[in-house]
């Protein structure tokens, strides 16, 4: 089991830049797929990007593909988030997750065994 702390969000105005990190307790970090998703206010929970367990492949939703990056520090248990040119339509909270799905990674947040307690980023226009 592994339990996820994110941290990092907060207010920014359009065109920023915000870095989610993910804190992960244990010492198996190093065998889950990683990803990030969010959900705004009355919306469903989307998937944002994920990251394999060497940190090698990485998988974006168009809607970020060239703003955020993905990556993982593995001997530190944490992923990042770094989030740039940031837009009003990426105010959400932010959750990341851990897959123990044999795949390289993932964008299914059903295959997702855990949860961090999210974290709110807001952005400004």
């Amino acid at each position: 089991q592994v339990q996820l702390v994110e941290s990092g969000g907060g207010l920014v105005q359009a065109g920023g830049s915000l870095r989610l990190s993910c804190a992960a307790s244990g010492r198996t970090f190093s065998s889950y797929v990683m990803g990030w998703f969010r959900q705004a206010p009355g919306k469903e929970r989307e998937f944002v990007t994920t990251i394999s367990r060497s940190g090698v492949g990485t998988y974006y939703a168009d809607s970020v593909k060239g703003r955020f990056t993905i990556s993982r520090d593995n001997a530190k248990n944490t992923v990042y988030l770094q989030m740039n040119s940031l837009k009003p339509e990426d105010t959400a909270v932010y959750y990341c997750a851990a897959s123990q799905r044999r795949t390289s990674y993932t964008s299914n947040k059903n295959e997702y065994n855990y949860w961090g307690q999210g974290t709110q980023v807001t952005v400004s226009s």
